[in-house]
């Protein structure tokens, strides 16, 4: 792209009416992700130990979690393909196909047999499909991301990004609305057809989500750099060289992830497994912190619009650090009360502080030609550690209901790294989008890929 180009685009925004499509079209893609994420995590917490593992006991309930956290190991070699795809042919090319693979994963799950009816191969398939999810999420949100800061008014690229995780909120809460009424029918129709129903109903997102995503632009910055033929021969390779260093702090950065997993996944299975308490109302505490959610990531995105994205995801990460501990010491405790207010303020409040803002700050630390690959690549690096903390975590546990600290501790400690992590990267909230992700050297500001790749030399017309 020239200097020229770049001057244009900074002048003249996107159409606001592509930047609204692409909300909704990563908030879809957002939800059908999370719709299906969900599901899968309340069944493997509540019902996938019995029709894949039975008779296994704690072992059981231990290979069901780590079903959970498969997906995650497939999740690099998604975002290493997917993105290598988005950052060269375009980000609703690829964002069309991560749709397709989530959605016939999440339908075909629903299809299976249980390990009475054909043995040993009913968990090999549940594995199989849940890889086949895993390589799809690996580019959804990374691809979402980029399309909508790339389509976004530059001064509320936070806010239109946290669109892309209020589909993610909305998507465990329409999952638990449906998981809810599923896990209290009694347990000879949950274990034979009722739980299926959730994997079956998320083709009607899917559907809606496609045909949304469709109708969407390519973004301007991407089809000028497509135009003049300047996107990256291999994006990967060009990320490694120049971006490393980013793609490593992204990775430290995303492991405030877990707390995610660990209250929708292991405190789930430690609430209604370990302690004893009713599996319909922990699922309500997903649901309205969620709810609350959908309110916060915006409100997050807007300040971090005004104040920085650091300080908002810096200050999140503290305070869910603290509020882990009080979380399973209500569970502990079996206060409903409790449980509800604190599971309110952890994934309500604090965790959509960093979690709304995200789409945002770890797409801006990356230039056009290697923003899909460099975002996703970073953001599964870290998710992997997301992923298996569950299974970790009930090991910790090993069954005993006052032996929560552990897990906290675990925790606390990453939510901490992350918070120190993003402490070290460039601010970016009053950054051009044509000038992110350009280093600075010797006071001027100069693309590390304008120099080195192809051996392109762009120049200004005279």
């Amino acid at each position: 792209m020239s200097v020229l180009s770049n001057t244009v685009n900074s002048k003249n925004p996107p159409p606001r009416n592509q930047a609204k499509r692409a909300a909704l079209a990563s908030y879809l893609g957002g939800m059908l992700e999370y719709f299906d994420f969900f599901i899968y995590a309340s069944a493997a917490a509540l019902v996938f130990d019995t029709i894949f593992f039975p008779g296994s006991g704690a072992v059981g309930t231990l290979m069901s979690l780590a079903t959970f956290g498969v997906a995650y190991v497939a999740r690099p070699f998604g975002a290493v393909i997917l993105g290598h795809f988005g950052d060269k042919l375009g980000r609703k090319k690829v964002l069309l196909l991560t749709l397709l693979l989530m959605g016939s994963g999440t339908f075909l799950i629903g299809c299976l047999p249980s390990y009475d009816a054909i043995g040993i191969w009913a968990p090999v398939l549940l594995v199989a499909l849940r890889l086949l999810q895993g390589v799809s999420a690996g580019g959804e949100t990374a691809g979402a991301s980029s399309l909508i800061i790339e389509h976004a008014p530059s001064d509320k690229r936070s806010f239109y990004g946290s669109w892309t995780m209020n589909g993610i909120s909305s998507g465990i809460v329409l999952a638990s609305l449906v998981f809810i009424p599923v896990a209290g029918m009694p347990d000879e129709q949950l274990y034979s057809w009722g739980w299926r129903i959730p994997f079956w109903s998320s083709i009607v997102v899917l559907v809606v989500a496609y045909f949304v995503r469709r109708t969407l632009d390519e973004p301007e910055i991407f089809e000028e750099e497509a135009k003049d033929n300047h996107a990256a021969k291999l994006p990967f390779a060009e990320m490694i060289r120049n971006h490393w260093s980013d793609v490593l702090r992204l990775a430290l950065c995303s492991l405030f992830t877990m707390v995610n997993t660990m209250v929708t996944v292991f405190a789930l299975q430690y609430a209604t497994g370990t302690v004893g308490l009713d599996r319909s109302l922990m699922l309500q505490v997903a649901v309205l912190s969620n709810v609350v959610a959908l309110i916060f990531q915006p409100l997050s995105g807007y300040v971090a619009d005004r104040l920085g994205r650091k300080p908002v995801f810096v200050i999140g990460c503290l305070g869910c650090a603290v509020l882990i501990f009080a979380y399973f010491a209500a569970i502990t405790a079996g206060n409903f009360f409790l449980i509800f207010t604190v599971g309110l303020l952890l994934t309500g409040v604090l965790y959509s502080m960093p979690n709304g803002i995200y789409p945002a700050f770890f797409t801006e630390m990356f230039t056009v030609r290697v923003r899909y690959t460099g975002m996703a690549i970073g953001l599964q690096i870290g998710l992997i550690t997301a992923g298996f903390t569950p299974a970790v975590a009930t090991a910790l546990v090993g069954g005993r209901a006052d032996d929560w600290a552990p897990v906290a501790w675990m925790t606390a400690i990453i939510c901490v790294v992350s918070a120190i992590a993003a402490a070290t990267a460039r601010e970016t909230y009053q950054t051009p989008l044509e000038d992110l992700g350009i280093k600075k050297t010797g006071g001027d500001a100069q693309d590390t890929q304008r120099g080195t790749q192809d051996e392109v030399v762009r120049s200004v017309p005279t």
